[in-house]
């Protein structure tokens, strides 16, 4: 499977997809012009991931901050993430940012996944 690879912007979370090595992360910042076109590659490779999924999968998000399209999009992979065994999140958050902690714990309530909460 290919390794989606999508270099962070001031306006664009860093996303690394590498099945292979066992990397599954969004970080930093997101609020793309076109969150719908911006999160497309990565649920379609989670869509293709799906199908051979590892035997353990620890998705990291790692944001400093997110826009309200983007709050939909990621509500949407992580509701693609839900259909597949194995899974966890990891949900980063700076130790003084209640709204990043908050959005974790309201995503957590949404979706049948286990959420894991980190401060860095």
């Amino acid at each position: 499977m290919e390794i989606l690879n999508l270099e962070g912007t001031e306006d664009t979370p860093k996303i690394i997809l590498d099945k292979g090595n066992g990397i599954f992360e969004i970080s930093g910042r997101s609020l793309p012009e076109d969150s719908a076109e911006f999160y497309q590659p990565v649920l379609d490779w989670i869509e293709e991931y799906s199908k051979a999924p590892n035997g353990n999968t620890d998705f990291m998000f790692k944001l400093e901050y997110f826009n309200t399209a983007s709050s939909k999009l990621i509500l949407d992979v992580l509701s693609a993430l839900e259909d597949i065994d194995g899974v966890n999140i990891l949900w980063y958050f700076h130790e003084d940012d209640e709204d990043m902690e908050e959005a974790g714990e309201e995503f957590s309530e949404l979706v049948e996944i286990p959420f894991e909460f980190k401060t860095y």
